[in-house]
């Protein structure tokens, strides 16, 4: 299951996501997405987990208070395809 998590503090990584969800069960991986421009975090990521796992994770994380933000935390959607500028 891919899980899409958002309002991140600017500051979190990959390996805060990973601490953060694997006390719900297995991390297969966990990613922040930067701007390309600036390489600043854009204050959302990923995280793949199994079905059950994820499900139990985002049931539990969604609105968690983590470093000061509410968190929201849903499965993600497929990437909609945007015409280039």
């Amino acid at each position: 299951m891919n899980i899409y998590v958002g309002n991140l503090p600017f500051n979190a990584t990959a390996q805060d996501l990973e601490t953060l969800f694997g006390e719900y069960g297995t991390v297969e991986s966990a990613a922040i997405i930067n701007d390309r421009e600036t390489g600043r975090s854009r204050g959302f990521g990923f995280v793949e987990m199994p079905n059950e796992e994820g499900a139990k994770a985002i049931s539990e994380l969604d609105g968690h208070d983590y470093n000061g933000r509410a968190l929201k935390v849903n499965e993600a959607r497929p990437r909609e395809e945007r015409p280039r500028r």
